[in-house]
């Protein structure tokens, strides 16, 4: 086929549409699954030991939200596919790790996608992890690359019966794992701007060349984040403005909300945009206005020695006919006209402060 290249990059490249075929970094290979049934009154929180015992489980009355970690394993995907009844192009998308934002709507349930953004505490850079939603009537799936923390405050929420979470349906669920998505935005973004907030520290206290490329990290760390959350917009904005019931009218106040949330987050990431464009042009500025220094003292050097030169280049000519070469006291006066030049010289361009 053509594009062979390619093909080692985008491995779903000429195959038929639904085929399974894993894209991008395996962080979780071995998939772990866990599932929620609750109610107002009953909670039961299950860690399934492998597959096969999660496939097996018969669920009971109330809100399901399964979540699995791990998506580079095919052929496990395919089997929770099938227990859901979900279309091979939704398990196609669910083993892409580089997929975008996006809702498509699938008669009984919705297809959500979505990314997480986290700075490594150890420092390094911005990583980015793939978070699939599926919503419908009685449950709600959750597929995540690797466990990242990001539902942590949900489950707590559910076990100790904080909030409305637990007298919703699986609506307001998926809400909040929107709503948890959109938060974690905030906190990455606090993390941005004091990287970059340092980084223009550095800039005004004079930084070396290691800025430019702190400041080009910052610009692809943001339209990494910035191509994440415009259709995070747009997705939002396409579920609330939906026909379809899928949110109740209850939750669809709060998903207005999550929207709001976002479009604040998309504005200070603009901000941040523009400070670091203009952290570039500082940085080129200041390295241009640098070299203009840098290159006046060498000016004012070389017109201080010039005349110096002159004198020097006259009297090593050997001609008999120069009646100083005869004066007793005639080198000391050159040495004397030579030095009283260079100090008049610094001293005029002292007072106009070029040196």
């Amino acid at each position: 086929m053509r594009h062979q290249k390619l093909k080692r990059k985008v491995p779903t490249l000429g195959e038929a549409p639904g085929a399974l075929i894993p894209i991008g970094e395996a962080k979780q290979r071995e998939v772990s699954v866990t599932l929620f049934e609750y109610d107002a009154e009953h909670l039961e929180e299950t860690v399934f030991v492998d597959l096969e015992q999660a496939m097996a489980h018969q669920p009971g009355d109330g809100v399901l939200w399964l979540n699995v970690y791990g998506l580079h394993d095919a052929a496990a995907m395919k089997l929770i596919g099938e227990r859901f009844g979900l279309h091979p192009l939704v398990m196609e998308d669910i083993l892409n790790a580089r997929q975008r934002p996006k809702v498509e709507d699938y008669g009984d349930y919705l297809f959500i996608a979505s990314r997480v953004f986290d700075y490594p505490p150890q420092g390094g850079r911005l990583q980015s992890d793939q978070v699939y939603l599926v919503l419908a009537n009685r449950f709600v799936l959750s597929f995540q690359e690797r466990p990242t923390g990001v539902f942590e405050a949900i489950r707590e929420r559910l076990r100790h019966k904080r909030g409305l979470i637990r007298g919703k349906g699986g609506d307001y669920l998926a809400y909040s794992l929107l709503d948890a998505v959109v938060d974690d935005y905030l906190a990455v973004l606090t993390q941005f701007n004091e990287k970059v907030e340092t980084v223009d520290g550095r800039l005004l206290q004079g930084g070396d060349n290691s800025v430019l490329r702190q400041i080009q990290r910052l610009k692809r760390d943001c339209l990494k984040l910035r191509r994440a959350l415009l259709p995070l917009r747009e997705m939002l904005l396409s579920l609330n403005r939906s026909e379809r019931d899928f949110f109740s009218p209850e939750t669809l106040i709060y998903l207005r909300d999550a929207y709001d949330h976002t479009v604040h987050v998309l504005e200070s990431l603009e901000m941040s945009r523009e400070m670091v464009g203009d952290m570039l042009d500082l940085y080129l500025s200041t390295q241009s206005h640098r070299l203009n220094l840098q290159m006046r003292k060498l000016t004012v050097l070389t017109m201080i020695f010039m005349p110096l030169t002159l004198i020097a280049g006259i009297y090593g000519m050997n001609f008999e006919n120069m009646p100083e070469l005869k004066w007793h006291y005639g080198y000391h006066a050159v040495l004397a006209g030579m030095a009283a030049l260079t100090l008049g010289m610094g001293w005029l361009f002292w007072k106009r402060r070029w040196i």
